[in-house]
């Protein structure tokens, strides 16, 4: 078996299927490291590699798993800009390479699977065997990202002046109050309802429910 089958093997078994998204992930990481240089993501260059993915879909796990790149590690990067794109950053030399998926790829993928009607069949076909330079753009590009946003960051935790929550990594806001988490500064993706365990808890009071 060969380094991509075996990858995608894997990418399906994590993923739960393999579709045309995680082959052109795989293929992706695959590219990037080799235009790096980088041989052994999970090895000795476990710790050389940051990922900065465009999308949350199929192919950032696959990404993911080729490169050894995970949130917790602090080594993957969301950026939501909803492109196919991925952007990796050695941080031993300094280079980056941002790879963005060729739409044109499809069109290569009709063209030599006519006789399948399903598209993704025909691109999970021929996106295993399209050249590399069919199936992506290559821009080499400049990243930069402060010290609290890299592996390995110590920093001294402060607690929300509002809600009385820690905060890491130098995330909080300087408002009157002093500092606030970013839901206190009017973030919040949420609105608390109730706090406890049981099926109710308790009514949240106006301290809690993340208003700026």
């Amino acid at each position: 078996m060969n380094r991509l089958d075996q990858y995608l093997e894997w990418a399906e078994q994590v993923h739960g299927h393999l579709c045309p998204g995680q082959i052109l992930g795989v293929r992706m990481a695959l590219y990037a490291l080799e235009l790096l240089g980088i041989e052994a993501p999970h090895g000795k260059d476990r710790k050389r590699l940051i990922t900065f993915v465009e999308t949350d879909r199929c192919l950032s796990d696959a990404i993911m798993l080729v490169t050894g790149c995970r949130l917790g590690k602090r080594a993957l990067k969301f950026r939501d800009f909803g492109k196919p794109a991925a952007t990796f950053w050695d941080l031993q030399t300094g280079r980056a390479v941002r790879l963005l998926a060729l739409e044109s790829a499809k069109d290569r993928a009709r063209e030599l699977y006519p006789d399948i009607c399903d598209p993704r069949q025909q691109q999970s076909l021929a996106y295993r065997h399209l050249p590399n330079q069919e199936l992506f753009q290559v821009q080499w590009v400049r990243v930069q990202l402060p010290a609290e946003d890299l592996p390995g960051y110590r920093g001294a935790k402060v607690i929300c002046a509002r809600c009385g929550e820690p905060i890491s990594f130098r995330r909080e806001v300087w408002v009157q109050d002093g500092p606030v988490c970013r839901a206190c500064a009017g973030e919040a993706y949420y609105q608390v309802e109730a706090i406890g365990d049981g099926p109710q808890g308790h009514a949240s009071g106006p301290s809690e429910d993340h208003q700026p």
